[in-house]
């Protein structure tokens, strides 16, 4: 065997470059403001270049950048808000509706037999932006989860995150 970086030897490598941007931090904010909260300034971008899928009135639907799954989804309120309690009546209802319609549009787009839904409220509990709320809500096909993620610390996605947001933002648009 050849002894250089690259070498062939009996692994299969996956190579997904597109991780170290989040493993670096970026797009995380360098502090809890508004103006450097991701959840604040996707509204003011247009839905395709924010990744959003559709906009309610309190809250919105957008894509995750560094998905678990592909189509995994977050509902955010657009006002920046950390805690659930903080919510006003008005967002916590739309939050739990655009949830509910957010597991109907997956279902009828890509057809997962599961779902993992929740809220990581603060950084302890693993929020990636705890500064503001954000609910997620995660696809789940029988046999996504294999030795990648365990041993390689890497998962396999087939659709591009743009196609993802494509399907869902025609079907949502489409109406239920």
């Amino acid at each position: 065997m050849e002894d250089f970086p690259g070498a062939p030897d009996a692994f299969q490598r996956l190579w997904t470059p597109h991780r170290m941007v989040y493993i670096d931090g970026e797009n995380k904010p360098s502090d809890a403001s508004e103006q450097e909260c991701p959840f604040c300034r996707a509204p003011g971008r247009e839905d395709a270049d924010g990744l959003i899928v559709h906009r309610g009135e309190t809250c919105y639907v957008v894509m995750n950048l560094y998905p678990y799954n592909p189509g995994h989804l977050m509902v955010c309120p657009y006002r920046h808000v950390s805690g659930y309690c903080d919510l006003t009546p008005a967002e916590t209802v739309e939050l739990a509706e655009l949830t509910q319609e957010a597991i109907r549009v997956l279902r009828d787009v890509s057809h997962p037999q599961g779902f993992n839904i929740g809220i990581n409220q603060g950084a302890v509990a693993g929020a990636g932006i705890a500064a503001h709320l954000h609910q997620h809500v995660v696809p789940r096909w029988q046999g996504d989860s294999n030795f990648m993620p365990v041993v390689g610390r890497t998962k396999a996605l087939p659709q591009l995150i743009e196609d993802s947001r494509a399907l869902l933002a025609q079907r949502w648009a489409a109406g239920s």
